[in-house]
């Protein structure tokens, strides 16, 4: 069993004992199996090389307070997979193997799971990758799903805090009928201009859309979502990823009697929401104290403290996803 202090885990990368693989041919998917072997054998000509052909998840599973292990959402994780692989012209993962692999992974690193009360929790990275040589532009034949775990300590391992973020009007982190609606890496690599230039100076990056930069668009990685009155807000583009923490979060929202609304938003409305966060996989909620927008010489504030309304949905949440509370609408797959 690996010795690990589960006190100071970050969102890094921990090595697993085993990562799960499965490779596809022509359409037809092999059964997953298990593997000590973290390597890929690739051409160099591999499309996911060449032409950026792939896409990825990410994905919990906790250890509860009553001793089960809870798997959250992965069907959703699933689905949006294979949304990313027709839009990437990949053969989809069939959800039944992406659940399969899931299993097989958390069977096989069950020391990788972290205690109950450390707040951390096993991390799946999946992972689907096109592999048939290729030179001339064009998708390929033939792909390899690959998950990897990692254990992952809180996002907040102290005090629930806030963090600032910086509008960048200069960088487009994807196009309104590009590939943002898609969780594949190219994405990533595209933004990194703006959010390492952010970090430098203290912050994350706040984007607009591509087309008018007036509109909220994503934070940094993750989805907006603010608070105006009894409102949860959160931007409606076919350039931003459909979070599944988000879309949790709307329901529960909902609950709570919030009126729910997904349209875009101006920047300028942000003066009149009382509080504001990031949110996704990673930290759930990442609460917003403060947006400068540097050009237009303003910043709007929105308070030191993490609000009560994001607040009390980051604990709703949580709760469900480590037992507290009752999973009302069976988002967690438990394993005794």
């Amino acid at each position: 069993m690996k010795e690990i202090d589960w006190s100071t885990l970050g969102f890094h990368y921990t090595e697993p004992d085993y990562i799960v693989r499965a490779a596809c041919h022509n359409g037809v998917w092999e059964e997953p199996y298990a593997t000590k072997d973290k390597f890929l054998h690739l051409h160099v000509s591999a499309t996911c090389l060449q032409y950026g052909q792939e896409a990825f998840e990410g994905l919990k599973a906790f250890r509860g307070v009553d001793g089960k292990i809870r798997i959250f959402r992965w069907r959703e994780n699933a689905k949006r997979m294979a949304r990313s692989a027709e839009g990437l012209y990949m053969t989809p993962v069939p959800e039944e193997l992406f659940g399969k692999a899931i299993r097989l992974a958390l069977e096989n690193n069950l020391d990788l799971l972290p205690p109950y009360g450390t707040g951390a929790t096993l991390y799946f990275r999946p992972l689907l990758i096109g592999t048939t040589p290729r030179l001339g532009v064009g998708p390929g034949r033939d792909f390899e799903f690959i998950v990897i775990p990692s254990p992952i300590g809180p996002y907040y391992p102290g005090k629930f805090h806030c963090t600032t973020f910086i509008v960048n009007r200069h960088v487009d982190r994807a196009a309104p009928n590009g590939t943002g609606q898609f969780k594949v890496g190219g994405n990533y690599a595209a933004s990194f201009r703006a959010t390492e230039a952010a970090h430098a100076l203290g912050y994350d990056c706040l984007f607009l859309d591509a087309k008018y930069h007036r509109y909220i668009d994503e934070c940094s990685a993750a989805n907006f979502i603010g608070v105006k009155g009894n409102e949860y807000l959160t931007p409606r583009s076919s350039a931003i990823l459909p979070s599944i923490t988000n879309d949790s979060l709307m329901t529960l929202a909902k609950e709570k009697g919030m009126k729910v609304t997904r349209r875009h938003i101006r920047l300028e409305e942000l003066a009149h929401m009382s509080e504001a966060a990031a949110c996704g996989t990673a930290c759930v909620i990442s609460p917003i104290d403060r947006v400068l927008d540097p050009e237009k010489n303003r910043t709007y504030t929105f308070g030191t403290e993490p609000g009560p309304v994001l607040t009390e949905l980051y604990h709703a949440l949580r709760d469900i996803q480590f037992g507290r509370a009752e999973d009302k609408h069976h988002w967690c797959d438990i394993i005794d």
